[in-house]
């Protein structure tokens, strides 16, 4: 089987090279209509440009799992400041699709923890549509809306979890089919278990992206290993492979926050299932040192016996 890895937003081996430079709302109140409008351009332009190169950085490594920054546009949800942000770097998106397209990337999106569907205000589900339609945008003028992904938590459990996940399935349906049909959730460390994630996604119709290091903190006292063949089955009919995310616990008192890099051990013990079940699959690692953590660890994972190099970022095992 053959397992690719990724990682998240920053190239940290690339200088000066961040897709997420941004504005606050509160120095954007500052500054004249004018400068709004320069900065605004400014940091937009220059988080697009950073991700051609990331994706060129990514192209000459092999590696072909990547999670685009949702920072890439400043400001562009706030209900004070929206603007277009499409029309002026529509050569920049293209550049990014071909790019993508071209080189058979896999690329995705993962907002924050505030957009969520569990909640029975009104203003939070609202929020959410917003969130996620300003990805799909984005995808959209990409050229990548049928081929790229945007991953979310379910979300809080507000004291009732079946309640919580019906108010899920209801609220879920207000968004847009289009950018349903690109949504995948995730199992989280506090809440909602990875048993718990896939009967979600499997009542809607998503693919779940299984999370070791989430599952590892909040099993439920559940085996992953037995939910494969179902974790599987959510990802039939999308022409991708299951996605997998692997970080490692910064300490034994920090176990939730992800270390720097990932330890091999962690690694062995999340391959070895996978390994017996023998389907290929991309693994995002969720790491603080990004590229060079997913580099480290296919490095180390290739001086092992059973796994065979064949790129910078994809190994047979």
């Amino acid at each position: 089987m053959i397992l690719r890895y990724g990682y998240v937003s920053t190239a940290l081996s690339l200088w000066e090279a961040s897709p997420s430079r941004t504005l606050t709302f509160t120095n954007w109140k500052k500054l004249s209509k004018e400068a709004r409008r320069e900065k605004l351009y400014y940091l937009t332009e220059q988080n697009l440009r950073n991700t051609i190169r990331i994706l060129h950085y990514n192209i000459a490594h092999g590696i072909d799992v990547y999670r685009m920054s949702s920072s890439l546009v400043p400001l562009a949800t706030h209900p004070e400041v929206r603007w277009d942000f499409i029309t002026p770097f529509t050569a920049l998106f293209k550049e990014i699709g071909v790019l993508v397209q071209k080189h058979k990337l896999r690329v995705s999106f993962h907002p924050n923890q505030f957009t969520l569907f569990t909640s029975s205000k009104n203003h939070v589900t609202e929020n959410a549509i917003v969130d996620m339609t300003y990805h799909y945008d984005i995808l959209r003028a990409m050229g990548l809306e049928r081929k790229a992904t945007i991953n979310l938590h379910v979300g809080g459990a507000y004291g009732n979890k079946e309640e919580a996940i019906e108010q899920f399935n209801q609220n879920f349906l207000k968004l847009d089919k289009n950018i349903r049909m690109q949504t995948t959730l995730e199992n989280d460390d506090k809440t909602y278990t990875a048993k718990e994630t896939l009967k979600i996604c499997e009542k809607n119709g998503l693919p779940f992206v299984f999370d070791y290091h989430h599952h590892w903190v909040n099993s439920g006292k559940e085996s992953w290993e037995e939910l494969l063949p179902k974790i599987f089955a959510t990802w039939e009919g999308t022409g991708h492979p299951p996605k997998f995310h692997l970080s490692s616990p910064k300490s034994e008192k920090q176990i939730r926050a992800h270390a720097d890099y990932v330890g091999i051990d962690f690694a062995k013990n999340f391959i070895k299932p996978l390994k017996a079940f023998g389907k290929s699959a991309d693994i995002m690692i969720e790491a603080k040192a990004k590229d060079r953590a997913a580099l480290k660890l296919i490095e180390d994972l290739s001086k092992l016996r059973g796994f065979k190099r064949l790129s910078g970022g994809a190994m047979e095992v």
